[in-house]
């Protein structure tokens, strides 16, 4: 591997699947604004995720709607300007 192409800032931050509240502890260098208290009782940086492996159909097997944030209503408010029809 080349030397110097990676990031050097590495830290541990939990990543939270925001459909059903599952948390894993890992590695990262992204930044974050928000912290969590975390199992161990130390504070981590939180990344919050739409859809991990406990929320994909393809490994839990069955269907199911995620749409936590409401990115179909994001998307019409977003680009209402734009509707010819008006």
């Amino acid at each position: 591997m080349k030397k110097g192409i990676h990031p050097e800032n590495y830290r541990m931050v939990v990543f939270k699947d925001m459909s059903n509240e599952y948390a894993f502890l890992g590695k990262s260098t992204t930044n974050t604004k928000e912290t969590i208290k975390w199992e161990d009782g130390n504070e981590y940086p939180v990344v919050k995720l739409e859809i991990t492996h406990t929320s994909h159909p393809f490994f839990t097997g069955k269907m199911q709607l995620v749409d936590t944030a409401g990115r179909i209503d994001k998307f019409k408010t977003r680009y209402a300007k734009f509707d010819k029809k008006k």
